[in-house]
């Protein structure tokens, strides 16, 4: 049975975070990956232990991002049901967002998920999208068709700071040379990313990491997860869809998307009020550090996000049994 509107996972703190142990439980998989340059394993033991934490769990869970669609992915599929019966939910995952920087043992590499009530998430098409994401304090002065200037004129603005201190994040592709110029030529500061941007996008929400604004191009499903997160802290983030092909076009209008030059603003790609963000840490990273290991034991770093405003930062001891195959 389906608890109470007075016990749901979003207002009982014990139960909300319980989803903590699943990105836990896909960080540590991962995590015996790292450096070893196996990217798909890694994504795969992370998968297989996120979905076992899942099906553990007093949901009925409903995975609207993930993995893929049925006939590409065998777990954690968009569609799958998850969970052993109860509240039910709408759940976003990544359990390993950032394989490569696992894969090489860089940093920002994280294990990702969002829960809403059911229809709360945006079902993005696996698809690129154009995004911009700020903290509390940019948030109402900055737009995703506002020229590059003007928005870090804003943000410089409104967190009181000369624009030479402001630090965008953008990810190291050709497609932005344009705008790593832009940026450039109106004075403020540039972190470039290999791979994983939710963690970048959040980061900009959270005063302690020194970065101010992430811009550019990558993965739409990745915008819906860093929404989550962002809107929970009360900052912004604005994306468009930017398909790639034509396929990839006509697989976005078949979603619903029939306008795909539009706006897509925070209420459109969250829709709830009610959401948890959970992240744990893979490699260390300007939101979480990564796993340590020390002897049979492991230590984890997450953070925890809710709606009503709380940000916990958690550290986790955990005491390993026999290590996996492949080790």
């Amino acid at each position: 049975m389906a608890r109470s509107a007075a016990h749901t996972v979003f207002n009982h703190p014990v139960h909300s975070l319980d989803f903590i142990k699943v990105t836990e439980s896909a960080a540590l998989a991962a995590s015996r990956w790292m450096g070893r340059g196996e990217r798909d394993a890694a994504d795969g033991a992370a998968v297989e232990k996120m979905r076992e934490s899942l099906n553990e769990m007093d949901i009925a869970g409903r995975i609207v991002i993930g993995e893929g669609e049925r006939d590409e992915a065998p777990m954690l599929y968009i569609g799958e049901e998850v969970g052993c019966g109860g509240e039910e939910v709408d759940i976003a995952v990544d359990p390993v967002e950032g394989t490569n920087l696992v894969a090489n043992g860089l940093p920002n590499s994280i294990a990702v998920m969002a829960i809403s009530e059911r229809g709360g998430l945006l079902h993005a098409p696996d698809s690129y999208m154009k995004k911009l994401a700020v903290g509390p304090k940019a948030a109402p002065f900055v737009h995703i068709d506002a020229p590059v200037a003007e928005n870090l004129e804003a943000v410089a603005n409104a967190l009181e700071k000369p624009i030479n201190d402001v630090c965008v994040v953008i990810l190291d592709r050709p497609r932005h040379a344009d705008l790593i110029r832009e940026v450039r030529a109106a004075g403020a500061r540039i972190r470039l990313i290999s791979d994983g941007d939710v963690d970048s996008c959040i980061a900009t929400a959270i005063d302690s990491t020194g970065i101010h604004v992430a811009m550019g191009t990558g993965g739409a499903p990745e915008g819906v997860l860093a929404a989550a997160a962002i809107k929970c802290l009360g900052g912004n983030f604005m994306g468009r869809l930017q398909p790639r092909n034509q396929e990839e076009a006509d697989r976005a209008v078949a979603m619903g998307f029939g306008d795909l030059g539009r706006v897509l603003e925070i209420g459109d790609l969250v829709k709830s009020d009610n959401v948890i963000f959970c992240a744990t840490g893979i490699t260390d990273g300007d939101l979480v550090r990564g796993v340590r290991f020390y002897g049979n034991q492991a230590r984890t770093h997450s953070i925890h996000v809710h709606s009503n405003g709380t940000v916990r930062f958690i550290e986790s001891i955990h005491r390993l049994g026999a290590r996996p195959s492949g080790r």
